[in-house]
């Protein structure tokens, strides 16, 4: 994934990542970068000229890694409801273990009128592969029995999606990463029950 990047690039993509979870797009700058990551911000300039190339190259990063981890539960999760589970799942450990409290696309989501066009289209990006992924668990638990859908799957996916993003912002809102859970469980069972 990071095969088309430097050592040193990846490590400024990598804080620019942090970043942008903590901040959004406009809460960082390249001085940010520069102090945490310990190089100029001529050396970051030399490898992205501009911060809305750098923040692109974030979420194309960020879109491969999410695609890749999705295609790997596809591959081994082969229960829906066990697929849904292990994607709910891991946010909720990233949200607790404060390794990644936020999706960064659904934190740049947020920017969206204010962010340069070429990051907004990865952000679309996003959430359309996301949704479209979360359509298709929930239409093969449909197909099985598993899940209840009681509208189209591609809205169930947009609903549990806005659900999940939402449960993410709430958790941190309140500091309390349970929240998390408190919020999505209930939407994940309701699915599983009869319509």
């Amino acid at each position: 994934m990071d095969s088309d990047l430097s050592p040193r690039a990846a490590e400024i993509v990598t804080c620019a990542q942090t970043l942008l979870v903590s901040g959004g797009y406009n809460g960082f700058s390249y001085a940010d970068i520069s102090t945490s990551v310990h190089i100029s911000k001529a050396t970051i300039h030399h490898h992205f000229p501009t911060k809305a190339e750098l923040v692109q190259k974030v979420l194309k990063r960020y879109r491969e890694q999410a695609r890749a981890g999705i295609e790997a539960m596809d591959r081994t999760i082969k229960d829906p409801v066990r697929r849904l589970g292990a994607y709910t799942g891991y946010w909720e450990a990233c949200i607790s273990d404060d390794t990644a409290s936020m999706c960064v696309c659904a934190m740049l989501a947020a920017e969206l009128p204010a962010i340069p066009s070429l990051v907004a289209d990865e952000v679309r990006g996003h959430f359309h592969d996301l949704s479209a992924w979360l359509a298709s668990v929930l239409q093969a638990g449909a197909t099985t029995g598993a899940f209840q859908l009681r509208q189209t799957a591609d809205v169930e996916a947009m609903t549990l999606m806005a659900t999940i993003h939402g449960a993410m912002l709430s958790a941190r809102a309140y500091r309390d990463p349970g929240i998390f859970k408190a919020i999505v469980s209930p939407i994940v069972k309701q699915l599983s029950r009869p319509a």
